[in-house]
């Protein structure tokens, strides 16, 4: 939704710079409880609550920290309580993703996900890492997830870019060339 990442990039860009520019700041804690923050935010249980006109967002902000894994910290606090005031509760989910990137971009690293036909173990993703480094030009923190409808090979996406070397893939091309 375009929309979502509009409202969200404003927030995600401030949080950025104030995380940035804080004294010891460390910009993957950061990425820590924002993801927690949004995670949270995600549950419609919690959304159904917040969109009560009857709920304060003190109210939600305390529901919010309570239920939060670790003690956040106070910019955390201050945070929330600006995405509350403003009512961007839904917005949240993007706002991190959007940090995330940015973090990632600062950092000259990106957020891979491998899609696989099957699980894999530690050296073959760490020969997958290296190689998709070199690919990408950039450090990579792959999340691995099982896609069976791959049939066999991996599918990979790097922020827009996506590298499909599966068998669903590669059948898919072969029918395109046979019916054309």
């Amino acid at each position: 939704m375009a929309e979502l990442a509009t409202i969200a990039r404003p927030y995600a860009e401030a949080l950025y710079k104030a995380c940035a520019g804080a004294a010891g700041a460390d910009l993957d804690s950061a990425c820590a409880w924002v993801d927690e923050l949004a995670a949270i935010a995600a549950n419609p249980q919690l959304r159904q609550l917040a969109d009560n006109p009857k709920t304060t967002p003190e109210q939600v902000l305390g529901v919010i920290t309570g239920v939060a894994r670790t003690a956040l910290p106070e910019m955390a606090h201050n945070f929330l309580r600006t995405v509350l005031d403003n009512g961007r509760l839904q917005v949240l989910p993007e706002i991190a993703a959007q940090f995330r990137a940015l973090v990632n971009q600062g950092n000259g690293r990106s957020d891979a996900v491998v899609y696989s036909a099957f699980a894999l173990d530690a050296a073959a993703l760490a020969e997958l890492s290296a190689t998709l480094e070199k690919r990408f030009g950039c450090k990579l923190s792959l999340v691995v997830q099982t896609d069976e409808s791959l049939i066999g090979g991996i599918r990979v996406v790097v922020g827009d870019e996506v590298l499909d070397t599966s068998v669903k893939a590669r059948l898919e091309q072969m029918k395109a060339a046979l019916t054309a």
